[in-house]
């Protein structure tokens, strides 16, 4: 958001920044994720993009550093589709060597050492893997004998991994039992039920000087809250109304500007689709389409007794449409 924009509406700070906003929701997957933690489980986080799951992550991360009873490892690699075992294993190295040089040896002395260095850091160990929708179902099951792995060796593995609702279904298809059935699937609804509750809160986060009712109208708020669901949607929406109002003189935002600025596909099928973890490949691979079925179906050219037959599959293979 343009400087000029944030001085009109008395913002201080940008949307995007207002900081972790807590329900009660968030309250009780909070606990549970800690139970589970304590109990060396495997834990799958799954929600829609822009639900607030990194936030979430982010915020466990620093509460279990700030208790100083586990120690806390990350897997910072950014193109999740390559990321395979030894890149998790390179990550546990890094973590727990404290700041000494890292020298990862290969072969079975690698798997031997890492025994030793868990042994050595004498505190259970949680990794944390973002966008873990993106990890292959090979890479999902070796995790599980990675833990295995440093059990045997006398310590404890916890593995938190976060993603799009694809990776609790993907989870819980009988082909990956192996795993599926030792990890603990919770899922985040971020702020639903909460929308109005966010925009006051955001508001007053951003513009602690100024009150809300003079930068929204009440009316304008229960249309963002009525028709959005996540705090990305929210903050995307209520800039471009912030700028919208902004080219007018317009303050504050009235109903009918919101109305201007919010996206009419939003509950198309392919956003719907993407905001669920399910791109065209997923789909190629999961239902058997053609890549170019796919598309056509998107832009609704696809033949209708043919985009019948598609939809039916997608509905029966769990897809979220």
């Amino acid at each position: 958001m343009r400087d000029e924009v944030m001085q009109h509406f008395g913002l201080t700070i940008p949307l995007n920044q207002a900081g972790y906003f807590e329900t009660q929701h968030h309250q009780e997957q909070v606990r549970s994720i800690r139970a589970a933690i304590d109990k060396n489980r495997l834990v799958a986080i799954s929600g829609v993009v822009g639900c607030g799951k990194t936030d979430l992550m982010q915020r466990l991360q620093q509460t279990l550093e700030e208790g100083k009873q586990v120690t806390v490892s990350r897997s910072m690699a950014l193109e999740k589709q390559r990321v395979k075992i030894d890149t998790l294993i390179t990550a546990l190295f890094y973590d727990l060597s404290k700041g000494k040089k890292v020298v990862i040896p290969k072969g079975e002395q690698r798997e031997r050492d890492l025994q030793e260095l868990v042994k050595k850091s004498k505190r259970p160990i949680v990794l944390f893997i973002d966008e873990a929708h993106d990890l292959s179902n090979q890479t999902l099951t070796e995790l599980k004998r990675l833990q295995e792995l440093v059990h045997a060796g006398g310590g404890q593995l916890s593995v938190v991994m976060a993603g799009h609702p694809k990776l609790g279904k993907d989870l819980r298809r009988p082909a990956m039992e192996e795993i599926g059935y030792r990890t603990d699937v919770f899922s985040l609804d971020g702020i639903a039920g909460a929308q109005r509750e966010y925009i006051h809160w955001l508001l007053s986060t951003c513009a602690q000087q100024v009150d809300a009712t003079t930068i929204l109208t009440e009316d304008a708020i229960d249309l963002l809250a009525s028709k959005l669901r996540t705090p990305l949607q929210v903050q995307l929406h209520l800039t471009l109304a912030l700028e919208a109002a902004y080219q007018v003189g317009s303050k504050p935002v009235s109903a009918a500007v919101v109305e201007s600025v919010l996206s009419r596909q939003i509950d198309d099928l392919e956003p719907t689709l993407a905001r669920n973890g399910y791109r065209v490949k997923d789909l190629v691979s999961l239902c058997g389409f053609k890549a170019s079925e796919v598309r056509a179906l998107f832009n609704n050219t696809l033949e209708p007794t043919r985009a019948v037959e598609v939809r039916e599959r997608m509905l029966a293979a769990g897809l979220p449409i």
